[in-house]
């Protein structure tokens, strides 16, 4: 299984596109402007305690304020804020913690009015980045991810992923970090560091423990609402997080990117600048792998499943829904449930796929075709299983009801991804309505007069649609005969299937298209010609 990383730069940002054997299966599009996202760490300030909520609001710059709920605030919180106060007033003159007191841990069942003041400053940093009306959201869990490890400050544990089963390796992994770790610093093993040797796991170590020490720097003289330290972008999170050995190849459009892709590779995986690819081509990098085409199919209100039937999303401020529909399958088994089955074993793979390209989070409600049998149920749950499993988000899957509603909740980070598939009319430009087809060719009478008489153009071209060509070229005397007895200037007229009926295209004798004026405006002109001709008879 190949994957491919693309990256296209715009004005507005990057987009991103992460290809499986050629086909999409995430897009991220990752703003210039998006100054919150999750892994950014801001010093705050606390507007309001909520102790029915158990919470507080925290001021960190955005237009709403942030929401950070006790359960967030970390057994570390105490030494946190202790830490923080030293770097503010300068009596903590080093990053280190090897020499630094670590507080009693905080209580897990204790009260955010005990913790936390009004107007005081606390560090802070996102794990949900905005969403519809509702500000981020806060944890003072302070965290930095690398590559292969996780390192948090004030706490000397070490973990290590679920998902590396091996009992030997694991203590292979917690040995190795244990002897590289700086005190007082704790440390998550990710899935990604199994089998890596001490140097690849020490490299990453230090570029952590260099990203605290800018934390450090930044926070002595930092002013509140500050952001203090920024994650990365988008795409080097991907490398980060997703770089192995079924990558393919990493393409960008721009040189910049490309440097900056390159250094960060040196730092990460050096064994992988051979991936790095710098797209040239005339055509848009998007448009020339096909990913435009795929982008306008996969994100419409209704998407096609590879195989038969049809997916119907939808999206409120609570959930999503997913509708599966049969279409054409309907009929190509022997009875229902072999229908049922076969189309929902189907959906489901594309369900999955949506859930993760798209970046649905929160409750997602699928409604399969019913199936009367309880094993082709846990079929269709288990193809749902597999696909997701790759995830990078949490979730949870549960069985599928009776009436064949299939509930899963995925861990949302940031807002979904919207695509417009739909496009404005050329036509009516979006209003529904067209200009009366009868008018049409006064319109481009109009314009001819006022081409060739007040502007004496000459050798131009008319564009127009097929119908409206055979109008003008068909007949004994065709009127684009009659426009040259009358004007002794020979006009092309071409056929353009893309043009609308009421539309028409005027180019100059170099093929450059004319600007023309309304034809309001050229009719003015030509009652301002026979105002001028009377006055001057």
């Amino acid at each position: 299984m190949s994957n491919e990383l693309i990256i296209n730069s715009t004005q507005e940002g990057e987009r991103i596109a992460l290809l499986q054997d050629k086909r999409l299966i995430e897009y991220h599009f990752d703003r210039n402007d998006t100054n919150y996202s999750v892994g950014d760490i801001f010093l705050g300030t606390v507007k309001k305690v909520m102790p029915g909520l158990n919470a507080a609001f925290i001021d960190i710059g955005y237009e709403k304020d942030a929401f950070l709920h006790y359960g967030d605030l970390g057994e570390q919180f105490p030494s946190l804020t202790k830490w923080v106060r030293g770097v503010q007033s300068q009596k903590t003159a080093v990053a280190a913690l090897k020499s630094f007191g670590l507080e009693k841990p905080l209580d897990k069942v204790g009260k955010i009015a005990d913790t936390l003041k009004k107007s005081q400053q606390v560090l802070v940093q996102i794990v949900k980045e905005p969403i519809s009306t509702k500000g981020p959201r806060l944890s003072t869990d302070i965290s930095m991810a690398g590559r292969y490890l996780v390192l948090v400050p004030f706490s000397n544990t070490i973990s290590v992923s679920k998902k590396i089963v091996s009992k030997t390796e694991r203590e292979r992994l917690k040995r190795l970090i244990a002897s590289i770790k700086p005190d007082n610093f704790g440390v998550i093993i990710r899935t990604v560091a199994e089998g890596r040797e001490v140097a690849e796991l020490d490299r990453d170590m230090q570029s952590m423990v260099g990203k605290w020490e800018q934390l450090f720097q930044a926070l002595r003289v930092a002013k509140e609402r500050d952001k203090v330290l920024g994650e990365l972008g988008r795409t080097s999170s991907m490398l980060r997080d997703m770089l192995n050995e079924s990558f393919d190849a990493i393409t960008v459009d721009t040189t910049a990117r490309y440097d900056e892709i390159r250094g960060y590779l040196e730092q990460i995986a050096p064994d992988k600048l051979g991936l790095l690819k710098h797209y040239t081509g005339k055509v848009k990098v998007f448009e020339h792998l096909g990913i435009e085409k795929q982008l306008k199919t996969l994100f419409g209100k209704t998407v096609t499943v590879p195989g038969g039937g049809y997916l119907v999303i939808e999206h409120t401020e609570a959930l999503h829904v997913i509708d599966v529909n049969s279409g054409n399958k309907s009929n190509q088994e022997s009875d229902q449930e072999a229908t049922a089955l076969m189309v929902n074993m189907l959906a489901a793979k594309e369900v999955a796929r949506q859930l993760r390209l798209r970046d649905m989070g929160g409750i997602i409600v699928v409604d399969f075709i019913d199936m009367k049998s309880g094993e082709s149920r846990k079929k269709v749950e288990d193809v749902v299983y597999q696909i997701m499993k790759h995830d990078k988000a949490r979730f949870t899957i549960l069985p599928i009801t009776k009436f064949g509603l299939l509930q899963i909740t995925r861990q949302r980070v940031r807002p979904a991804e919207k695509i417009v598939t739909g496009e404005v009319c050329p036509t009516c430009g979006g209003t529904g309505k067209i200009s009366a087809s009868i008018q049409v060719t006064d319109e481009i009478d109009n314009s001819i007069e006022d081409l060739l008489v007040t502007q004496n153009q000459s050798g131009i071209t008319l564009h127009v649609h097929p119908f409206l060509h055979a109008y003008y070229t068909k007949g004994l005397v065709s009127r684009q005969m009659k426009w040259y007895l009358k004007y002794y200037k020979w006009i092309k007229v071409t056929k353009d299937t893309s043009l609308g009926l009421t539309d028409y295209r005027i180019e100059d004798e170099h093929g450059e298209e004319i600007e023309l004026h309304s034809a309001a405006a050229a009719m003015a002109r030509l009652q301002d010609r026979e105002i001028e001709i009377e006055i001057t008879d």
